[in-house]
């Protein structure tokens, strides 16, 4: 799975649970600046 798809899934489950990045970062206590990245294909680390 290329990182792209990986963001995508990413995207598509946090919105099927409405949530948007800011809540989901907040429930995983990192940015939402790393969730955008993630959802964008950025780097996964």
């Amino acid at each position: 799975m290329d990182q792209i798809k990986i963001g995508r899934f990413i995207a598509e489950q946090r919105k099927a649970r409405q949530l948007t990045q800011r809540q989901l970062a907040g429930e995983l206590d990192i940015s939402d600046k790393t969730i955008s990245k993630w959802e964008t294909g950025g780097s996964l680390r």
